[in-house]
């Protein structure tokens, strides 16, 4: 069975800069489009960004454009997400997930994203 672990979180000051990283097990990850999502309590999930399977498509919420970056190793079975500039807005937990919902697998436990002085 494929999963999806977050990993890379922490506290930052705004304007400061974090990598995450989504890894996969299992088979078909370089086949598979990858979105990072987010969320705070009392709040939805939001889309944040997402990878098509070979890398060549990428997109981005509003919110983070400009400022985050989505890329992927298939190599690594690794999908990353560079995010710049941070805000204390940006502060959530970090999901990744495939590109696809109606393949969405059940959510990992994220990783926590604090952006504060």
């Amino acid at each position: 069975q494929v999963q999806l672990v977050e990993s890379g979180g922490g506290l930052v000051q705004p304007g400061g800069s974090l990598r995450l990283s989504c890894a996969a097990s299992g088979t078909a990850f370089s086949s598979r489009g990858i979105s990072w999502y987010r969320q705070t309590p009392g709040k939805q999930r939001e889309f944040v960004a997402t990878i098509t399977s070979g890398g060549g498509y990428t997109a981005y919420s509003d919110s983070v454009k400009g400022r985050f970056t989505i890329s992927r190793d298939n190599a690594k079975n690794t999908v990353y997400l560079q995010m710049t500039s941070l805000k204390p807005e940006d502060t959530a937990v970090y999901y990744c997930n495939w590109r696809d919902s109606s393949s969405w697998i059940p959510w990992g436990q994220g990783t926590q994203v604090t952006v504060s002085s």
